[in-house]
């Protein structure tokens, strides 16, 4: 792992940012297709909102439509550039190897996650490396810190309409 870009940001910013995207996030219960993955993206030093995206697997027929990589596609998109240092991601969920190798390819400075994927694999299937790990094995400088409000972002997997939706959800292998 790397050192992130100098910022005055501290633990209270972190927890702002991440009940921010949870309370986001949140909002998607109330739609036809909830999800309990959402991510944003930060300016590192500013602490300003790029963006925010939802995770769009079944509403684009993708299985790479994680929020994590949605963020960083319309980020990228947003700003001209494929690279994203000097910003951080905020997400509900620890990333998924997927996401935090985009995530380590795009540059950015920090991941900040609130459930880890341990909490995800309760519900849905993941594959379970840590985040922290895949970054670790990386030439690619980031900073992991998680989980942050995990309590709150674990409560957006149980939400009543959430659970009917898991139910649903074809990835999950029956035994």
């Amino acid at each position: 792992m790397g050192v992130a870009a100098s910022t005055s940001h501290g633990p209270a910013f972190d927890r702002t940012q991440m009940a921010a995207i949870a309370a986001f996030t949140a909002r998607s219960m109330s739609t036809p297709c909830p999800s309990p993955f959402g991510a944003s993206i930060i300016h590192t030093k500013s602490g300003k909102l790029l963006l925010r995206a939802l995770n769009a697997v079944a509403q684009e027929f993708d299985p790479s439509s994680h929020a994590e990589v949605r963020a960083i596609r319309k980020a990228t998109k947003r700003l001209k550039r494929v690279s994203l240092a000097g910003y951080t991601l905020y997400t509900t969920c620890e990333p998924c190897p997927m996401c935090m190798s985009a995530a380590l390819w795009a540059g950015l400075d920090r991941v900040v996650y609130g459930a880890t994927i341990e909490d995800a694999n309760r519900h849905c299937n993941q594959i379970r490396i840590p985040a922290t790990e895949v970054a670790a094995r990386s030439d690619m400088p980031c900073v992991v810190d998680g989980p942050i409000l995990r309590d709150e972002c674990y409560a957006l997997f149980t939400h009543p309409r959430m659970l009917r939706a898991f139910r649903l959800w074809s990835t999950r292998k029956r035994k």
